[in-house]
């Protein structure tokens, strides 16, 4: 059957490529393939038409597939193996000729799957519902009549706490149950579409930002049958999974396994040089080896225009649909560290300094950087009135020696430029805040009605204290703000005097939830939604500042700090 399926795959793949029944210069070679194809026995795709129609019924089968899998009563209970039911019903979907067949196969296969009992009491919510289940499908894609009505009969299915594939935690972000098939570093057609199947209707039914992705999430099914069933070889299946991943538009979601053909991808070998998007211009602003660095001959401050005779608009251009992020700003700071990885042991960089271009032969190693963390004390003092804390260094442990520093200070300098390195966000708030304070509310996903989510719970900071911190509180934020920055940004921005400075942040936050795919492809996506106590989101906005500020080019030449002079003139009452 496996053998038969990838005939059908291959036969969709020259039917799709072509809009009409035209030659093209291909023709020839594809007549010859089908010729030899058409040699062995059973070879059922011979015997119906093959047209673009093979791709809807693939993104209908996608759909009815995941809905199946999260709402049907039976699935839930852990009665069948879904993956391997997904293979068994392929061949079948192939093999229909029009929709009348498809939705006969799909009506066998639901019956298939048993009886269940119908929910007679629905479930409470049991708080304001922020996003409700998009299951309008189920009527408007003119199926058959009794196709519909086993839909709605599933959809209105008792459904129990316990779902085989899909439990909440007690924070309520989901955790997924799959076979990783991670011996299949190349997995063959069907398993490439159990893939795009499976990450797609995740998203569907649990991602809480699924209203913000921009595109039609129907649309991007369909537009990615076709890729996932070319991408044969191992590099195109994985960098097909990256560019899926980036739809969703979402700044956590990424691949976390280590995937060699990831990597070669995007190049193993690192330039000692820190790059970063200054005034939209990607400038040198430091070197990840200091003597490799400066053995390149590039200078902090230089803006780079090419690599390897390619401009950096080009690169652009070609790379960032690659990249998951939640605004263009944090696309950039992703590109920043991959513009100049290779796969050859130099590169070739243009870049500009003083008005002047100039070209070097730079050295490509294996070293690589943190661009999120800096080798710098939790704590210094500016002057006797302002303390700094750099909270990507911080321990937990450091709480009672942070509130003993800042008696008699004028002001706090909070740096969240960075991932803190412990969660300091209550214990912080317990000193600057007088009172407790609602700075967040939190929904979550419904494992009984999948699709649906629900305000869950109000996050607080601070408590009753009379001897809080009294002088000025300044959160410094940037790109690198991410996630547990942003929440403990959210926190502290209900201290009395609290100003957030920087530029934008990378607009993610909640915590992750692991999705598998086969392959052994590890990746995250955000799990529960995070707001501010009024709805505002913080997905793909941010942590808006109150006083925007930006590095300049100029300044990084000097090694100026303009976001950290700015939070200090704010404390001195500078203008």
């Amino acid at each position: 059957m496996k053998k038969l399926f990838l005939l059908l795959i291959v036969s969709i793949i020259l039917s799709a490529c072509t809009n009409d029944e035209s030659t093209n210069p291909d023709t020839e070679g594809s007549q010859s393939l089908e010729e030899e194809k058409a040699t062995n026995k059973g070879d059922l795709h011979n015997e119906m038409e093959l047209t673009k129609a093979n791709l809807d019924n693939l993104y209908t089968l996608g759909k009815v597939w995941g809905f199946l899998k999260y709402y049907h009563p039976n699935v839930a209970d852990g009665e069948f193996d879904f993956d391997q039911e997904l293979m068994g019903i392929l061949p079948e979907i192939m093999k229909a000729e029009n929709a009348d067949e498809r939705d006969g196969v799909l009506i066998d296969w639901i019956v298939s799957l048993g009886d269940f009992e119908m929910e007679t009491n629905p479930e409470e919510t049991g708080g304001d519902i922020k996003m409700e289940p998009d299951l309008d499908w189920i009527i408007a894609s003119n199926f058959n009549e009794k196709l519909v009505q086993q839909l709605q009969n599933v959809k209105d299915g008792k459904r129990n706490t316990y779902h085989h594939y899909v439990s909440l935690t007690d924070v309520g972000y989901p955790i997924f149950e799959e076979e990783a098939y991670a011996d299949m570093s190349n997995p063959e057609v069907e398993y490439r579409l159990l893939s795009l199947y499976r990450y797609w209707n995740m998203i569907e039914y649990y991602f809480p930002y699924k209203y913000l992705i921009e595109e039609d999430w129907d649309d991007v099914l369909h537009a990615f049958l076709p890729k996932f069933i070319n991408a044969s070889t191992e590099k195109e299946y994985v960098v097909t999974v990256s560019e899926m991943i980036a739809r969703i538009h979402d700044t956590h979601a990424q691949i976390v396994s280590d995937e060699p053909a990831l990597h070669a991808f995007w190049g193993n070998n690192y330039a000692p040089l820190i790059m970063d998007f200054i005034e939209d211009k990607p400038v040198v602003t430091g070197y990840y080896h200091v003597d490799l660095g400066k053995e390149t001959g590039l200078q902090v401050g230089d803006v780079i225009t090419k690599v390897d005779d390619k401009p950096i608009e080009a690169i652009l251009d070609e790379k960032l649909k690659y990249i998951s992020a939640s605004n263009h700003t944090i696309k950039l700071r992703e590109m920043s560290s991959k513009i100049l990885r290779t796969n050859d042991t130099s590169l070739e960089v243009e870049f500009i300094r003083d008005g002047k271009t100039k070209t070097r032969e730079i050295k490509a190693g294996v070293e690589q950087y943190d661009p999120f963390q800096k080798d710098q004390d939790y704590y210094r003092e500016f002057s006797e009135d302002i303390a700094y804390l750099y909270l990507g260094s911080i321990k937990a442990a450091y709480a009672e020696e942070i509130r003993s520093n800042l008696e008699g200070k004028q002001g706090l300098i909070v740096d969240l430029r960075c991932y803190p390195s412990a969660f300091i966000t209550y214990a912080l708030g317990e000193y600057l805040l007088p009172q407790s304070e609602v700075f967040a509310k939190v929904t979550s996903g419904n494992v009984i009605t999948p699709g649906l989510f629900s305000e869950a719970e109000e996050l607080h900071v601070g408590e009753n204290n009379e001897d809080y911190f009294k002088g000025e509180v300044v959160l410094l934020v940037n790109e690198f703000t991410q996630s547990q920055a942003e929440f403990t940004a959210m926190a502290l921005q209900n201290a009395p005097n609290a100003t957030v400075i920087g530029s934008t942040t990378a607009a993610t936050d909640g915590d992750i939830s692991h999705i598998t795919l086969p392959g052994g492809i590890e990746t995250i996506i955000t799990g529960i939604g995070i707001y501010y106590p009024d709805g505002t989101e913080t997905q793909r906005i941010g942590i808006v500042p109150d006083v925007t500020v930006e590095p300049s080019i100029e300044g990084i030449k000097q090694g100026r700090d303009e976001v950290l002079e700015r939070a200090i003139e704010l404390i001195n009452g500078e203008e």
